[in-house]
């Protein structure tokens, strides 16, 4: 492929994504989304289908007020029932009626799905994709050819799939998108079938995979190498059953590995924001090992690596983290050296860089804390606080000096928790109980109760996870339990743990960890910005 060949982004995240197994988006959620596509650089956005359902319907009509700087709007559908009905079809004139730039419209291209889900002969089938885009043409569109099953149906009968591909091509379609709609085909393939498509065909071809052989991403860009010029994709992969190829992973290949030109110009920077944005909108939790754009992306947890990348990231980083908006991170644990540690301190602006004993004794001390069941990789939190303690720059600003739950369940199914507790700030002891649904609720209500006076800013915090792991299962219920708690205050969040034989021990130690956290980074905040107005 040529360098100088210029690749369409075509995002179907608001269609094909929206399809996703426990993804329901709102006609709000989707305007917002398509105005970050279009921030981001995405050429076509997919919206939906217009005659399937009155949410799209209403998408459509609500995108026109959108101020839409690059990115043009496509409606999604079918070609026509009948060969012979095509200009009273429902489907199309809806298609019309969204009133877009754009229509993609999908049609069998594999006889085994005509003939069996359809029951039409050939020349029907022919008839169906021929008559439906030259009339969609006729109303001065742009047609996608979306060519259904392509791959399968070229696989069983290429004589069929390559007739149906040039009726679209006949009819005036603006590009053949071949679809891997099973998802089942290798790279090797695509590009196989893409290299003869393309010698047989003058429209550009674009590429449609779906992931169910985890293989999305390489057949897109398998196609694009034998010559597609448009890619179809979701924003994280989202899709039916195991999901699109994922742009996310796509545009980054095409960008930084291979070179090539899009045909907007993408905000590269952005794709970390942006596929956060997603998820938070789909209401998915984002999965941090994914490539480019996930948390774990450019972590880094043995020793030897963090040493290594403090050299030169490239030894264990295929890229810069920054050039896709995402960041390094740095792993505290019992796999952990010096180097670990020194990174750390220095992302929190402590430098430790030449107390290199002080290095060593904390990491035998995180190794032996680990060894009882700590876990520092996800409780950075606790691991500030600890390294502020070992160097002396920090203390609790609270002590809790009495602890008593009260859990009560009867044969009426009542079910109550209490918890009392007597805390000590400075020379000050408040005593004070609360309920809640659960003893690790009330525990925290009560926590927050005692000492909200002393440190209002606790009470815009919440806690936004809780998680128990018990170790060593084969001591049954006297196992040790660790707990971790994630904390946010509507900015950021934060992780902190505790572990025990003991649960309400081990969540009395992460909330305790999660508050004087919160606090000290308050006091560290107005501390900082004092300093600065001083300078001033």
């Amino acid at each position: 492929m040529k360098q100088s060949t210029v690749i369409e982004l075509f995002d179907t995240t608001l269609r094909d994504g929206a399809q996703a197994e426990g993804v329901n988006l709102s006609i709000h959620d989707k305007l917002q989304i398509t105005e970050r596509l279009d921030d981001f650089g995405i050429d076509i956005i997919e919206g939906g289908w217009p005659g399937s359902n009155p949410k799209d319907e209403a998408y459509f009509k609500e995108v026109r007020s959108l101020n839409l700087k690059h990115a043009k709007i496509c409606a999604f559908g079918s070609t026509a029932r009948f060969p012979d009905k095509v200009r009273e079809d429902r489907n199309l004139n809806m298609l019309l009626g969204a009133e877009t730039e754009w229509i993609s419209i999908f049609g069998k291209t594999w006889r085994f799905h005509s003939s069996v889900t359809l029951g039409l002969t050939d020349e029907e089938n022919e008839a169906l994709i021929y008559r439906s885009i030259q009339f969609l043409k006729e109303q001065g569109r742009r047609v996608v050819f979306d060519a259904e099953h392509f791959f399968d149906g070229y696989k069983d009968d290429a004589a069929f799939a390559l007739r149906m591909l040039r009726a679209a091509e006949q009819a005036g379609a603006d590009v053949l998108a071949l679809c891997d709609t099973n998802g089942g085909s290798l790279p090797s393939e695509i590009s196989a079938i893409f290299k003869k498509v393309k010698q047989e065909f003058k429209t550009p071809l674009g590429i449609h995979a779906h992931n169910d052989g985890e293989l999305a991403v390489a057949n897109s860009l398998a196609a694009i190498e034998a010559g597609a010029v448009q890619v179809q994709g979701t924003i994280n992969g989202i899709g039916e059953r195991c999901g699109n190829a994922n742009l996310c992973s796509v545009i980054p290949n095409l960008l930084l590995k291979m070179g090539l030109q899009t045909r907007g110009r993408v905000q590269l920077k952005g794709l970390t924001n942006l596929s956060h944005f997603v998820y938070e909108m789909a209401n998915l939790a984002p999965n941090n090992r994914s490539a480019f754009v996930g948390k774990s992306a450019f972590t880094h947890k043995g020793g030897i690596h963090v040493s290594s990348v403090l050299k030169d990231s490239r030894m264990y980083e295929h890229i810069d983290p920054a050039q896709v908006g995402n960041r390094r991170h740095v792993l505290v644990s019992d796999l952990s050296g010096q180097s670990n540690i020194r990174y750390k301190a220095q992302e929190l602006g402590i430098d430790i860089a030449n107390d290199r004993q002080f290095s060593k004794k904390l990491v035998q001390y995180i190794k032996n804390l680990e060894y009882q069941g700590f876990q520092f990789d996800g409780a950075e939190a606790s691991f500030e606080l600890l390294l502020r303690s070992e160097l002396n720059t920090y203390s609790p600003f609270f002590e809790i000096i009495y602890a008593k739950i009260n859990v009560m369940l009867d044969k009426e199914e009542t079910d109550y928790s209490e918890a009392v507790l007597k805390v000590k700030v400075e020379e000050e002891i408040e005593h004070t109980a609360s309920d809640g649904n659960g003893p690790v609720n009330a525990l925290d209500n009560a926590l927050r109760k005692a000492i909200v006076r002393f440190y209002p800013e606790i009470a815009g915090t919440q806690l936004v996870d809780y998680k128990v792991r018990v170790l060593g299962e084969k001591d049954g219920t006297g196992a040790r339990v660790r707990v971790l708690v994630e904390t946010s205050d509507g900015q950021n969040s934060w992780a902190t743990v505790g572990v025990s034989h003991n649960i309400i021990k081990a969540s009395l130690q992460a909330l305790t960890d999660s508050i004087n956290y919160k606090i000290f980074q308050t006091r560290r905040e107005r501390q900082m910005a004092g300093q600065s107005e001083s300078i001033s």
